[in-house]
This record gives structure tokens, C-alpha cells and sequence, in this order.
């Protein structure tokens, strides 16, 4: 029997998943889960890439004690964040984390290089103040010596996999996040990076997702107990779910829920239009090089901060000692609540604010709507945000493409909140298939698989992921 083991690094947790096929259906079995999270280090919010790399090889040796060796694994990350190495492979500071305030500005400097218009023409990436071109630029005008010196650049997942192997890949999914790669020629623009000032060696030859990185190095296979290959799945989590949508009909669109909502369509060529750059839509490398046209709708990440601040003890009317703050909880209570209020969850005030609770809270008084007083309240009005925020993409997507769509596939995590799903059928009027709800790993697992030749082809792969886990349907 043929194992795979997808290890999936989310913005707040990772987890390790092994998988086979039985029987024509793809079997997971969760293996290991370890906590994420930014730190904050002196002024900046940063990545803890040594824990996580401890907690990768921790995850392995749960192979090894289980007796299921993988034939292969991949890791899959966020996007847009990075680490650079020196001459002598070694890493060149902290991993600083997107949601850091190091890129404030940063976009009217490059706008000074090269217009916002002729930068989207060029790379179709939505403008995000996070976006790694905003990122290296801070890093040009504030410290200069770490560009200088640097002389490979690795994305998050590139990193872990070079860490593993001692091999350098840059993958397509992951690099085609940072701003830097032309839509056109699926390859880093490196006109645009000479403009731009960055090192032009930083940016080497493109690996697409099936890749073979290699076996694992001598002294990580002693540590694990066993080697393997390193193959790439599409290294971006985006990326690498909207793989396993099982839904393949061109009338449907995805949300791939969790940290953030993408929703979005596959297309064959970039849109780089006008309208799609006035509605911050963005055009995002997928497997077999087609294109991911989504948009960032800020998800998840709200009511994962509210949990948060509940859980840290948050006071509210009514509290009592034993409320339970769990996802599903909050989802359900939700649900039975009354209040009306919405607020524009994709607005930046929401990206990090030192309390989101009192952000919602306050955007409500703001527009002289109800404000939110119990969690329940909060959750509600978050869902039927995030709703609005939804069906508004609806029209949009429509809107540019000239296609119509007459259903919604939502897979990941926020599958799982039948609220948000009801919701969203209503609001949108279009009927909603949720699941699978651990879209990313088996993204992952799915490249792998197809690297071995387990399926023929994507199509193939997606049939089976929806005959391994189905969808549950929600009527408009």
C-alpha cells in the first residue's frame, strides 16, 4: 500500500495527513497537529520557521511509530512571505510575518517605479499591502545590507523543502503570489524586477507542482527514521485546494474557506483587465499552469480572532463560566440570533486590529446599526457579512468574465459552518456543494498521487475525490 503524506502550515495551526487509496477511494488519517501563530520580535510580527521545521520532523516520526512509511511527501503553506539565505545557505533574519506594518507605504514607493495600471498589466496580482513586492521593497529602503548579502529566495514552503533535501526549488503556485511573476509568460518578470532593484539572482528557474525535489538528507532521515521523496504539491494552500474542488463544472464557482475566503474560477489565460484590477481581483498560478481568478475576502480570520479574544476572557453581557466558544457553537448560536447589522468584512481595518470584537462593534456604531453585544451577535454579524461580501464577488466575477454560474462549490474548513453556507445560498441565490473540508491536504496529497502516477489526470483526481468525501448541497 502507497502512502502519502501531505503536511498542510496554516496561518494559526498545521497538521500532518497521511493518505492511501482502498478500494478506489482516497483515505486520511490526521497523524499530528501543532499549534501556528506570528510572534511578535522587537517591532515586528515574524514567523517561527525553526519551531515549525521541529514540528515538521516531529510529524514524520508519527510515520514511523505508525508503521506507514510515505512513498512521498509535500509541504503547503500561505503565500507571499519568504526567506532569504546567504552564500552559505543560512538565513538572512526572522521570517517576517504579512500581517507585519513594515509594508505601510511601500505601495506608493513602487507606484513611483512603475504605475499600479502598467504593474497589474504585467503580473495580474491584486493589490495587497502584504504582497512579497511590498515586502522586499521595505526590505530595499530600510535594510538594504539583507538584500545585498542574500543570494537565494525561498518561499515559506520552498524553505521547508530545502531544509529537507538541501535542494533549492522555487514552485510556480507559491512564486506567482508575490507580484513579481509575468501572467503572461508564467515565469518571474525580470524586466519588472530590475525596475524594481531587487537582486536579479534571487530569482531562479520556476518548478511546477509533481516536481521531484529529492530524497531526504542523510542526517533528517537518522532523525526520522526513514527517507522519501520530496515532491512538490502545489505549494501555495490556495492552490493546492482549489485542486480538490470536486466540482469541475465551468458553471461553478469555489471559495476555498479558512484564514481567508478565495473565491474565485479557473481560467485558461490571466485576466488583466481594467475592470478586473478596479475590483482588486487576482490572478493566482494553479496546477498545470492554469489560473486561479479569485478574490481575497478576509474569511475566517474574524471570527477566529473573536474566539480568540472570548477565550483570553473577554467580558460580555449575560457571560457565563462554562459558554462554550467553539466554532460550531459559535455557528449554531449564531443562527438563532436576530440582529441585522452588517459591516464590510473585506474592509483593511479588519486585517489585524488590536481587538476585533470592538472593531465590529465599532464599524456597526459607525453606521448606526445594531451593535453586537454577545458572541453570538458578533458571529452572526460576521456570517452575514461575509455572505454580502460573497454574493458581491458573485456579481463581480460575472461582471468581467461574461460568464454566468450557477453554483458555488465551498470547500476547507468554513465547509464545515452550515450557517455560513445557508447564507450564502440565500444571499447569492445560487445553490452551494460544501466540501471536502480538508480541501488543502488533499490538494496536496492529489499532486503527489498524480506525480506517481495514481490518476491520469486532474479530472480523474477530482471524481475520486468526490466520490472519497462527497459534498452536502445547499439550495439558493
Amino acid at each position: 500500500m502507497n502512502y502519502y503524506l501531505a503536511v498542510d502550515i496554516g496561518a494559526s495551526s498545521g497538521r500532518h495527513i497521511l493518505a492511501h487509496l482502498e478500494e478506489g477511494k482516497i483515505i486520511l488519517e490526521e497523524i499530528y497537529r501543532f499549534y501556528n501563530g506570528m510572534d511578535d520580535k522587537g517591532k515586528h510580527k515574524v514567523w517561527d520557521t525553526d519551531r515549525l521545521f521541529s514540528e515538521i520532523l516531529e510529524g514524520m516520526k508519527k510515520c514511523k511509530e505508525l508503521g506507514k512509511i510515505p512513498e512521498t511527501m509535500g509541504i503547503d503553506t500561505w503565500g507571499v512571505d519568504y526567506v532569504l539565505l546567504d552564500k552559505d545557505d543560512q538565513k538572512l533574519g526572522d521570517c517576517i510575518a504579512y500581517r507585519d506594518n513594515r509594508t505601510e507605504g511601500m505601495d506608493k514607493e513602487v507606484a513611483g517605479i512603475i504605475s499600479e495600471e502598467e504593474l497589474y498589466l504585467r503580473t495580474g496580482i491584486q493589490k495587497a499591502i502584504f504582497n512579497t513586492i511590498y515586502q522586499l521593497m521595505s526590505t530595499k529602503l530600510r535594510n538594504p545590507e539583507k538584500l545585498t548579502n542574500a543570494r537565494s529566495l525561498l518561499m515559506v514552503p520552498d524553505y521547508f523543502h530545502f531544509l529537507l533535501t538541501g535542494v533549492r526549488r522555487q514552485e510556480y503556485t507559491n512564486a506567482s503570489t508575490t507580484g513579481l511573476l509575468n501572467a503572461r509568460t508564467c515565469d518571474w518578470d525580470h524586466e519588472l524586477i530590475a525596475r524594481l532593484g531587487y537582486p536579479d539572482e534571487l530569482f531562479g528557474e520556476l518548478s511546477m507542482p509533481g516536481t521531484v525535489v529529492g530524497p531526504l538528507k542523510k542526517d533528517i532521515e537518522n532523525q526520522v527514521g526513514f527517507n522519501c521523496n520530496v515532491v512538490l504539491p502545489a505549494t501555495h494552500d490556495t492552490g493546492s485546494a482549489v485542486m480538490s474542488v470536486p466540482c469541475t463544472d465551468e458553471n461553478t464557482l469555489y471559495i476555498s474557506s479558512g484564514t481567508w475566503s478565495l473565491m474565485g474560477c479557473e481560467l485558461e489565460e490571466a485576466n488583466c483587465s481594467d475592470k478586473a484590477r478596479e475590483a482588486n481581483f487576482t490572478n493566482e498560478g494553479g496546477y498545470q499552469k492554469h489560473y486561479r481568478f479569485l478574490k481575497n475576502i478576509m474569511g475566517l480570520w474574524m471570527i477566529q480572532s473573536v474566539k480568540k479574544e472570548l477565550e483570553e476572557g473577554y467580558d460580555y453581557p449575560g457571560k457565563k463560566a462554562d459558554d462554550d466558544y467553539s466554532f460550531a457553537n459559535l455557528c449554531d448560536r449564531a443562527s438563532k440570533e436576530t440582529i441585522d447589522s452588517v459591516v464590510p468584512a473585506n474592509d483593511g481595518r479588519f486585517l489585524n486590529p488590536d481587538s476585533m470584537i470592538k472593531e465590529v462593534q465599532k464599524a456597526c456604531q459607525e453606521q448606526n446599526m445594531q451593535v453586537p453585544q454577545t458572541p453570538w451577535e458578533l458571529a452572526r454579524v460576521i456570517y452575514r457579512s461575509l455572505a454580502v461580501c460573497y454574493r458581491e464577488a458573485t456579481e463581480e466575477i460575472e461582471q468581467i468574465t461574461g460568464k454566468h454560474f450557477d453554483s458555488i462549490n465551498i470547500v476547507g474548513g468554513g465547509s464545515n459552518a452550515d450557517y455560513l453556507n445557508e447564507l450564502t445560498a440565500k444571499e447569492t441565490g445560487r445553490s452551494v456543494n460544501a466540501g471536502p473540508s480538508e480541501a488543502t491536504a488533499i490538494g496536496n496529497i492529489g499532486a503527489q498521487m498524480l506525480a506517481k502516477g495514481e490518476f491520469a489526470s486532474l479530472n480523474d483526481f477530482r471524481k475520486c475525490v468526490y466520490e472519497s468525501f462527497g459534498v452536502k448541497n445547499f439550495k439558493a
